[in-house]
């Protein structure tokens, strides 16, 4: 897998917690940097640590559809994508809760719904044969970084480009999709 397409995956998987970081933030409408910090941590680690969760069930069934493992990940990646589409056209928020979403339950709720995606990426690399280690650390340090970013924006700008971001984020995933197919036909 090469660097741009790595790095394709990681802000495609980043853009959910880029979306729920800015829904957040609005919601606070003033964020300090630990709310800051804490979000990107958790949301890193579980976008680092679901792929390796993915892969490691994938890795068990990978012989089975070895011949046509482009079309597996193509359609996972498609299924992640289009459900980031539509989330984001619809407008759905992560939550909206009446206390602190970035401490306790809600915040373990949060970092593991923005992260499901990447353990269907998880599953489409153990398909395409492709070692996790580095993938999930560009996708956890992604998720980090672009999580920060949306915080830090989201409460300034009042929430307007989270939905929009989903859709890209979705967009670029399918797009990943196709290029893994053109590239093993």
């Amino acid at each position: 897998m090469s660097w741009f397409v790595l790095l394709g995956v990681a802000i495609g998987l980043a853009m959910d917690a880029f979306a729920a970081a800015v829904a957040v933030s609005v919601s606070l409408r003033a964020v300090s940097r630990s709310q800051v910090a804490r979000l990107a941590f958790h949301f890193g680690l579980f976008q680092a640590l679901m792929p390796i969760v993915g892969w490691l069930a994938g890795v068990s069934f990978v012989t089975w559809i070895a011949s046509w493992d482009h079309w597996v990940a193509f359609g996972l990646l498609a299924v992640v994508g289009l459900r980031a589409i539509r989330a984001g056209l619809r407008g759905e928020e992560a939550s909206e809760t009446a206390s602190d979403p970035t401490r306790g339950v809600s915040l373990i709720v949060l970092s593991l719904a923005t992260s499901l995606d990447a353990l269907a990426a998880g599953l489409s690399f153990a398909a395409l044969g492709v070692r996790v280690w580095v993938p999930s650390l560009v996708i956890g340090g992604t998720a980090g970084v672009l999580t920060a970013v949306g915080t830090i924006f989201g409460s300034r700008l009042g929430g307007r480009f989270g939905a929009w971001a989903e859709v890209a984020g979705g967009v670029v995933l399918i797009g990943i999709g196709v290029l893994i197919v053109l590239e093993h036909t």
